[in-house]
Order: C-alpha cells, then sequence, then structure tokens
C-alpha cells in the first residue's frame, strides 16, 4: 500500500457500478418496445402499393370497330388472322391489359401505352397514351387501351409497344413487345 494513504477513507466510499436487478430489467423493457415501435413505425411509412402488369393482348380493330364477331375464342383468333391479312380493312387496335396492385395508393393510378409505328421517314412515329384506373381488391383486373383510327393511320402500323403501370409518378410494373428497344 502507498504511504500516505488512509485505509479508512477507502472503506467509507461505496460505489456502485451495475444498478440493481428491477432497474435493468425495466430498462431493457423500455428499449425492447422502442426497438419495436420503429420498426414498425418504419414499416408503415414505407411504399404502400405495388403492382405489376401480368398481360397484354394486342388486338386490331375492322372497320366497325371489332375485334371479335362473336365471343369466341377461337372465332376471334381466326378474325385477328384474318385483319393481319387484309389491313385495309383494320381501323384501329385495342390492347386488353391484365394488371393487379397491392396495397393503398398514395395517388392516382394509370396505364401508360407506348407504341412505335413503323419507319417512314428517319424516325419512327411514336404515340403515348394514358388511362387512369382504379386500383384495389383481391382480384386482377382487365382495362383496354384503344388506339382510335387517326392515331393509328398516323402511325401506319405498330412496330413495337410497352403498356406499364405508374402510380404517381413511380413505375409499378411493365409488359413490352418483344421488338420494343426503349427503356
Amino acid at each position: 500500500m502507498p504511504a500516505g494513504v488512509d485505509l479508512g477513507a477507502c472503506r467509507r466510499i461505496r460505489l456502485e457500478l451495475v444498478p440493481p436487478h428491477s432497474y435493468l430489467c425495466l430498462m431493457r423493457r423500455s428499449f425492447t418496445w422502442l426497438l419495436l415501435a420503429g420498426c414498425l413505425l418504419a414499416a408503415l411509412s414505407g411504399r404502400a402499393a405495388t403492382g405489376r402488369v401480368i398481360k397484354v393482348l394486342p388486338q386490331f380493330l375492322d372497320l366497325k370497330g371489332r375485334a371479335s364477331t362473336s365471343p369466341s375464342l377461337y372465332e376471334r383468333d381466326a378474325y385477328q388472322f384474318r385483319l393481319r391479312t387484309h389491313t385495309n380493312e383494320i381501323s384501329g387496335m385495342v390492347f386488353h391489359v391484365e394488371w393487379k396492385t397491392k396495397g393503398k395508393a398514395t395517388g392516382p393510378v394509370k396505364l401508360r401505352l407506348e407504341a412505335l409505328g413503323a419507319v417512314r421517314g428517319p424516325t419512327p412515329e411514336s404515340l403515348v397514351l394514358d388511362k387512369e384506373v382504379k386500383p384495389g381488391g383481391w382480384f386482377y383486373h382487365w382495362s383496354e387501351i384503344r388506339i382510335s383510327p387517326a392515331e393509328y393511320k398516323r402511325l401506319g402500323s405498330v412496330a413495337a409497344w410497352r403498356v406499364s403501370l405508374w402510380e404517381k409518378d413511380e413505375l409499378l410494373g411493365e409488359e413490352r413487345s418483344f421488338l420494343w428497344l426503349g427503356p
């Protein structure tokens, strides 16, 4: 022991570094609840809606605006083949789109069709059509986007297309044709 140290003074000073058991348990519980509440708030503040485009069925329309002459799928396919071979009978196109969203949307949800026409000059003609849709529900939804006769005539014919699902300015999902090269 060093000289000049009073042992009586050392015994009178009581130093506690570890809190009692009940205080430590209370602090651990409080921290756990605070951590769980933070995780819950982080999960709730994330993006609420998700979605995707499942299927796109592009179909030609005849001079009367029909894609088929009967409700039969076989007849529809046969009529679409006939229109593809007799292009002078095509007046426009319709895109039947199957889509789905999950969660609550925070803004307007829309389907966007982007189409590129046949090249008749240095660059192909392009067309962008938006259609607002109602999200929600447990099931998939079908919507259609029509290219009017005037727009179809301006395009010449549709060479490539892309259909995308948007919530405000955020892309949720898309489907594109084989020849679509853009972003």
